[in-house]
């Protein structure tokens, strides 16, 4: 049998020239150490990879951009999709299919010059495969639902190194799986996904100095209550840097960001973010209508890879006193620096599916965010110190997407009981040898669980 894998794309180890590059991606905090990376150009050096790896009891792992990467892939096999990029747009059926290495900005200027728009996050650069199998919860979410609802079809190379097209009528198990079960299951290669008649919006960003940090909190919590469903939005606490290439009203200043997206005109917005604006004076005003291709703006994420930490936790309501104990725990004073972000759910969210996927906790009214830029145990203490604070409004769940740390326990909460029952024993059954171990691995998070009649 042949010592490397048998495909077109590029084939590396440790040593080779090129390997430091190929295994680099956005999280520098930990990097992949395989003992084989292969490059892959299409769906058929993906099979190839998945057998060579399977043959040998290897660990498989895909990166596409690396914002996903939980635990490093040390000596196992990597499988680089970067080199697999592609937008096929369907206008007549508002439908894309997205290759496997593909960034969300890449399928939003395929997709805009039709009148139509993705369900991507916030982050342009970030890979639309990984963020849409993890659910997928973006600038249009409480419109239009999670990401992973609007995936028709799905190719993806499973631990037989068998190629499958799945379909809610093909293989409705797996098709239910990979929604919200990620790279549980095989390497997608490629994604027939849904598309929105949506051209324009209002949105755009309100920054708030440190001293108007806990007003703006709470009157976030307060607007949302009555927001509608055309309205996505979240607040953040950040401490930027004082670095070059952030702009200069907040370089060094810790800011509270209202980001806001209305599928609406210029005026409706301006009439739903007065309450907000009656805060007090901003660093920053950025809302404006916009056309959907400039839609990155909102939130103008860091393109640079850096080192971070962080989870999330799923609430069950955001009221006053809940706004100021996160104030209190993480705000401008707190000891040890952190992002925090407070996202807006239900409306779309909150329905099940036509068909439903194995994305969990819909009941959940906000998604509380917590992110260090660094991987230390003092960060992750942090971290959960905002979390214990917040207990009295967790609901216990958590989002796949914002998991970035290899916890089994988190993993485990991403899921309903019923549904991480469920792909117990789809996991048994597809991946019997759990040949695809790693970033986000359900297995270790299924220990005591029935597994197709054995136990973790």
């Amino acid at each position: 049998m042949s010592s490397e894998p048998e495909i077109r794309g590029p084939v590396l180890r440790p040593g080779d020239d090129g390997y430091d590059e190929e295994r680099g991606g956005f999280q520098t905090a930990r990097r992949h150490r395989p003992a084989v990376i292969a490059g892959a150009t299409g769906a058929d050096d993906v099979r190839a990879a998945v057998a060579y790896a399977a043959a040998r009891g290897l660990p498989v792992a895909v990166q596409a951009t690396g914002h996903g990467l939980s635990v490093p892939a040390d000596g196992g096999v990597l499988i680089s999709t970067r080199r697999m990029t592609g937008v096929r747009v369907d206008a007549a059926s508002r439908t894309a299919w997205i290759e496997a290495g593909t960034r969300w900005d890449e399928v939003v200027r395929a997709v805009t010059p039709y009148g139509l728009a993705p369900l991507n996050g916030s982050a342009p650069h970030t890979g639309a495969i990984g963020y849409t199998l993890g659910g997928g919860l973006g600038l249009l979410s409480r419109r239009y639902g999670y990401a992973a609802d609007h995936v028709r079809e799905i190719d993806v190379v499973t631990a037989d190194a068998r190629l499958r097209h799945v379909t809610a009528e093909s293989e409705p198990d797996l098709f239910w799986a990979l929604r919200g079960g990620r790279d549980n299951f095989g390497v997608v290669t490629g994604l027939r996904i849904g598309l929105v008649p949506v051209t324009r919006l209002y949105g755009g960003g309100l920054f708030f100095p440190r001293d108007l940090a806990a007003g703006a909190l709470v009157a976030f919590a307060e607007w949302t209550r009555a927001l509608p469903e055309e309205t996505t939005a979240s607040v953040g606490m950040i401490p930027y840097p004082d670095v070059p290439g952030v702009p200069e009203p907040l370089r060094g200043r810790h800011v509270t960001h209202v980001r806001v997206a209305h599928l609406g005109d210029a005026a409706s917005g301006e009439r739903l973010v007065a309450p907000l604006r009656a805060v007090g004076p901003r660093l920053l005003d950025t809302l404006a209508e916009m056309p959907y291709a400039e839609s990155g703006s909102i939130y103008n994420d860091p393109t640079r890879p850096h080192a971070y930490s962080g989870s999330a936790i799923t609430l069950s309501g955001l009221d006053a006193t809940a706004a100021r104990t996160v104030f209190e725990e993480a705000g401008p004073d707190a000891p040890v620096p952190r992002v925090v972000d407070l996202r807006h759910l239900g409306g779309a969210l909150a329905r099940t599916p036509e068909v439903p996927s194995a994305v969990g906790h819909r009941d959940a009214a906000y998604l509380l965010r917590v992110l260090s830029a660094d991987a230390s145990a003092e960060a992750r203490a942090a971290h959960e110190r905002v979390f214990a604070a917040m207990r009295p409004w967790a609901t216990g769940g958590r989002s796949l997407n914002f998991l970035y740390d290899d916890d089994p326990a988190q993993v485990r909460e991403a899921y309903e009981p019923e549904d991480l029952r469920r792909l117990a024993g789809l996991k048994a059954a597809y991946d019997p040898a759990n040949v695809f171990r790693l970033n986000h691995n359900i297995a270790p998070a299924l220990v005591g669980e029935e597994l197709g009649g054995r136990v973790l």
